[in-house]
């Protein structure tokens, strides 16, 4: 029996000229890659399309090959970073940057941004990857997306779905609930696909509840198709398929890269296993990429300077200062200071993770270097590398440090992950720093008073142990090739920090909730945390954290105030506060959104967040925040009811500068959405009491028969206790009900 592809695809002529003209085989053959980054030629009909990887850079393979090196580009701060600016304007400039070296490169597509949710700080990956929250991710994600298309350059959302861990990626599968899915794992994807329809989507590697994400049709046809509308490709991570004839009948259009099995797509058709409008139909949607990307803007080159502030501008605006005690930074460029510059990372830069997404870059900036060039002439400035990125640790290095820093009013001591332990294909194994380093942190701290550390690292590291030995903690990730830059006018006062943190840092690596299950055995990750994620879990069980979620500090302070809660329709609100800059510099800040569901005993997160609003200030200026909420953003999602459900109820709205720094707090009522679940003989007697229709008709039923024992009269312990029990199992005397008397009640609670 052939598998039915199912309607067109939105916006396709499935009788155009061109398809009409392919044959079947050569149909079969627009469904998988020519090359290793381009998709196939056929006649001249279709033109070959380039592909690339590129979520925060372009990485184009030189001679076309899966491993050489790539031709040089700018490259951007990773996800971790640009997510940590909470300013989706700069992301989509950033993409837009992306796509005009695209051009100028003769690439199509390009492959990201990956928007897969941090469930453990361990994943490989994190450094290309937004958020813990599935709301930055979206925002940040959809911002890439649009920047990137706003020239015609396609972008790639990846990678689709759960795909959270390197750990045996290619065949793990991630065992999660549906409800944890619809409400944490997908709603970013979801978003991206409503509001800025990219035109292509990468099914990922790993197995969904034991299905291939590449061979998954409820994933790639139900829910990305049918439910989100989404209009164009899908494509394989490389090396995703596994089986080519169960991809295409999921809704699988393009295989990468080739692996010479055309001939399984036309023997399936041929025999009848599969169904021939599948393979049209995905080449259909190769035909409309073509047409979409060839409407492109081309350019020939990128103003490579102006493309580099723009890579300065991002880092600066993600590094997060986690600490400053006393004001110990920034330092004043002109004062007459000996500043003690030490770790190798200041002069050897982290600046992006290793694998698929490692970029050329046109020029490499470092601190040490930009430091120096801002420095006043009164300003010492001595360096130390205290350490070596490889090999054993080294005395020497160290000892040379402390002396270094014997001598000097003030530390500037970076830290950071080396290469090997962030990198695409390897999760990593713990969250801390390398011993070496915190034992000089220590000596260091032991022999100048004031110590500020900055952070080299893709994804969170553990900072419980050793924080109380530094005066001030500036998180700087990976800045891409204008890092080092950055890192300089931050230190020294040019600019004021303004990134938050978009993933909780915990006090150790056992308090993650995912931390019993991952990263899985015998082939399966279970996702036994559920939707407590992040902030989800630590902040609905009081978790402490050594620093919670949208945590950030400037070199000025804020206020806030006059909230405003404004119900603007059915279910629709518009809520609104005041920001005040109560400092004397100019400074930003991310004015983060929450509502908080308050439940004696949790049914869902705590809190979650639902806007975000970043405000550049001047010293003494205000300006109001302004966020709409709908019902959406109250509602669960109800596998029962197999869609999204708003309970009727009073709501909290918080309005903070973290998850855990909550300024304001208001309340919004809603009549939920109105709809009643569905009574049958297995509804508790509960449920049928609790029913608005369902209620009346079973206490009507009860008063009208006789000998029946009226509910009004039951101790209200022994209904509380019999509550739960299904309705089929009173039939009999107790309650005079049969089971038809069941059934025409559930139709009649139906028919109103």
């Amino acid at each position: 029996m052939g598998v039915t592809a199912g309607t067109s695809p939105k916006g396709i002529d499935m009788t155009s000229d061109q398809l009409a003209n392919l044959s079947l085989a050569e149909q079969a053959s627009l469904t998988s890659g020519g090359t290793a980054w381009t998709t196939k030629a056929v006649r001249d009909v279709v033109r070959a399309l380039r592909l690339s990887d590129g979520p925060h850079g372009l990485r184009r393979p030189q001679d076309g090959s899966l491993l050489s090196a790539s031709v040089p580009a700018t490259c951007f701060p990773p996800a971790v970073t640009s997510g940590s600016t909470w300013d989706p304007e700069l992301v989509r400039r950033i993409g837009a940057a992306v796509a005009r070296e695209a051009s100028a490169l003769g690439v199509d597509v390009v492959l990201g941004p990956g928007i897969n949710i941090k469930r453990s700080p361990l994943c490989g990956r994190n450094f290309e990857y937004f958020s813990e929250d599935p709301h930055v991710s979206a925002v940040m994600g959809a911002a890439l997306v649009d920047g990137v298309q706003s020239l015609g350059i396609g972008a790639c959302v990846k990678h689709f779905a759960v795909n959270n861990q390197e750990t045996d990626r290619m065949r793990v599968s991630a065992d999660v609930d549906e409800r944890t899915l619809r409400e944490l794992y997908l709603p970013a994807f979801e978003h991206i696909v409503r509001e800025t329809r990219p035109y292509t989507v990468m099914a990922a590697y790993n197995r969904i509840n034991g299905v291939y994400a590449s061979e998954n049709r409820w994933l790639l046809t139900q829910v990305l198709r049918q439910e989100w509308g989404f209009d164009g490709l899908v494509m394989s991570d490389w090396g995703a398929v596994n089986d080519r004839v169960a991809a295409l009948a999921a809704g699988l259009d393009l295989q990468m890269p080739p692996d010479g099995t055309d001939r399984q797509v036309t023997a399936a058709v041929e025999e009848g296993r599969l169904d021939r409008a599948a393979v049209t139909a995905a080449a259909a949607r190769v035909l409309r990429l073509q047409e979409r990307v060839d409407r492109a803007r081309r350019f020939d080159d990128w103003d490579v300077d102006a493309h580099h502030e723009l890579a300065r501008e991002a880092a600066r605006a993600g590094a997060i200062l986690l600490k400053n005690d006393d004001g110990l930074l920034p330092i004043d460029p002109a004062a007459r200071l000996k500043v003690a510059v030490v770790g190798e990372f200041a002069r050897t830069p982290r600046y992006q993770g290793h694998g698929s997404s490692r970029v050329t870059p046109t020029r490499l900036d470092n601190a040490w270097d930009a430091l120096r060039r801002a420095a006043g002439p009164e300003l010492e400035l001595t360096f130390s590398p205290g350490f070596a990125l490889t090999g054993p640790p080294d005395a020497r290095l160290a000892e040379e440090a402390v002396a270094h820093a014997a001598e000097a009013d003030v530390v500037l001591l970076f830290l950071g992950l080396p290469e090997e332990s962030e990198t695409e294909g390897q999760d990593r194994t713990d969250i801390d720093l390398p011993r070496c380093q915190v034992e000089l942190l220590r000596s260091v701290a032991a022999a100048c008073r004031k110590v500020a550390v900055v952070l080299a690292n893709g994804a969170v590291v553990s900072v419980s142990e050793w924080q109380d030995d530094a005066q001030a903690v500036l998180e700087g990730w990976l800045g891409g090739q204008a890092g080092g830059a950055a890192l300089a006018d931050l230190l020294f006062g040019a600019h004021s920090p303004s990134g938050k943190l978009t993933e909780s840092i915990p006090l150790r690596l056992q308090d993650v909730p995912s931390y019993l299950h991952f990263p899985g055995q015998d082939g399966h990750t279970v996702h036994g945390e559920g939707r407590y994620v992040g902030y989800r879990y630590y902040d609905t069980l009081d978790v402490p954290v050594a620093y919670p979620f949208g945590h950030g500090l400037s070199y000025t302070t804020f206020s806030y105030g006059d909230l405003q809660v404004e119900q603007t329709g059915e279910n629709a609100w518009t809520i609104r506060a005041t920001v005040t800059n109560t400092g004397s510099r100019h400074g930003e800040e991310v004015v983060q959104l929450y509502v908080a569901f308050d439940e004696p005993h949790p049914t869902r997160p705590r809190h979650e967040l639902r806007g975000f609003a970043k405000l550049a200030l001047e010293p003494g200026a205000s300006a109001r925040a302004e966020f709409r909420l709908t019902g959406r953003d109250l509602a669960w999602y109800s596998t029962k009811r197999g869609g999204w459900r708003i309970d009727p109820g009073t709501f909290t709205v918080e309005v903070g500068a973290s998850s855990r720094d909550i300024r304001l707090r208001g309340e919004l009522s809603t009549p939920g959405d109105g709809i009643a679940d569905e009574l049958t003989g297995a509804s508790s007697l509960g449920e049928w009491l609790d029913h608005p229709v369902g209620g009346k008709l079973l206490r009507e039923r009860l008063t009208a028969h006789p000998g029946a024992v009226k509910l009004d009269d039951v101790d209200p312990l022994v209904l509380s206790a019999v509550a739960q029990i299904p309705l089929a199992k009173f039939t009999g005397p107790v309650l005079g009900l049969t089971a038809e008397a069941i059934t025409a009640l559930a139709a009649a609670a139906q028919a109103r």
